[in-house]
């Protein structure tokens, strides 16, 4: 008997974690306000000219990511589900050059305190392909690099 062995999914779903030294109350601030957004969406280098947002459940988003080449890189999606300041669930669509989507997944952002911190947990799930997941593993922690930061330098 021979038996087909899915895809690993675990392998193709993408959970990064990091501590933040701050409430979570501000945590979830910095992703719901693009006045914060522009500051620290995207990985290392790169810029946010366009943030569209209209942020409640069922609402959408439109991010466009410059790289430092000039290249622009689109995303956009909509909150599935709002859960403040705990956890935050949001569709991600990558579009080509063309408009065409190359990247459906969902992500989930989950802020859990531990004291004065804040524990923020990312998860992405479900991508195509391996490589596919591992190009976003490095784009979110350079991102929430950059969130680290954003957060440490803001006055409470």
């Amino acid at each position: 008997m021979t038996m087909e062995i899915a895809p690993d999914i675990d392998q193709r779903t993408l959970v990064l974690t990091r501590t933040l030294n701050a409430p979570r109350e501000r945590v979830f601030e910095a992703w719901t306000h693009p006045k914060h957004l522009v500051r620290w969406w995207g990985p290392t280098d790169f810029t946010l000219p366009h943030c569209e947002q209209d942020f409640r459940v069922g609402g959408k988003y439109r991010f466009c990511m410059r790289a430092p080449d000039g290249s622009d890189h689109w995303v956009r999606g909509e909150y599935t589900h709002i859960d403040a300041p705990a956890r935050l669930v949001f569709t991600w669509l990558r579009e080509d050059n063309d408009g065409d989507i190359w990247c459906d997944t969902v992500v989930a952002i989950t802020l859990e305190e531990r004291g004065a911190s804040t524990v923020l947990t990312l998860n992405q799930t479900t991508f195509a392909t391996v490589p596919h997941c591992e190009e976003h593993s490095v784009g979110w922690n350079e991102c929430l690099d950059r969130l680290l930061l954003f957060i440490a330098t803001q006055h409470t």
